[in-house]
């Protein structure tokens, strides 16, 4: 229990609509992970909702903002930039503040595609990237029952939030 003194918790969301085509040069990625299904979301990076919303949640949990303002759209060095770049210059603000991962759970909100074909990848690839155990991350899928923008398949969501604590 002790080292978990001085928690930080953070939260992040992001939200992407589809593109109307899918760009073979824009495949849909997905907590690091290039998805088969012929989609493509609009983003000025690569879309990945999943790493956005992490790096937001991490973020949130030093007190430093967000990805825009990390990252803004209006910056030409980010067009098309994989978000697992993005995530990684995130977690080097974290460890340089003497911070480790607890745990993070992350929900992704889309009626397609199936994720749960991907999610162990997706874990495996998050863990991957901030040099964590596997065990520590959690990620899972759910849909809005049809309801709203993301209901009507216009659309991924995705809601995280993290648990850090100071290094030993």
């Amino acid at each position: 229990m002790s080292k978990i003194l001085n928690p930080r918790v953070g939260h992040g969301f992001d939200v992407h609509r589809f593109a109307l085509t899918a760009t073979a040069d824009k495949p849909l990625v997905l907590g690091g992970v290039t998805l088969p299904d012929a989609m493509s979301l609009e983003a000025h990076s690569d879309g990945d909702v999943v790493l956005h919303a992490l790096c937001d949640a991490l973020l949130g949990a030093i007190g430093e903002g967000d990805i825009g303002l990390h990252f803004p759209d209006t910056d030409l060095a980010f067009s098309g930039v994989s978000s697992g770049k993005l995530l990684e210059q995130v977690w080097q603000l974290v460890t340089a503040r003497g911070l480790c991962l607890a745990n993070a759970d992350i929900t992704v909100v889309a009626e397609l595609p199936k994720l749960s074909p991907h999610r162990n990848a997706m874990r495996a690839q998050i863990a991957s990237t901030l040099g964590v155990d596997v065990s520590t991350l959690n990620v899972k899928a759910t849909t809005t029952e049809k309801l709203g923008a993301i209901g009507r398949g216009e659309g991924i969501a995705c809601h995280a939030i993290v648990l850090l604590y100071p290094s030993a």
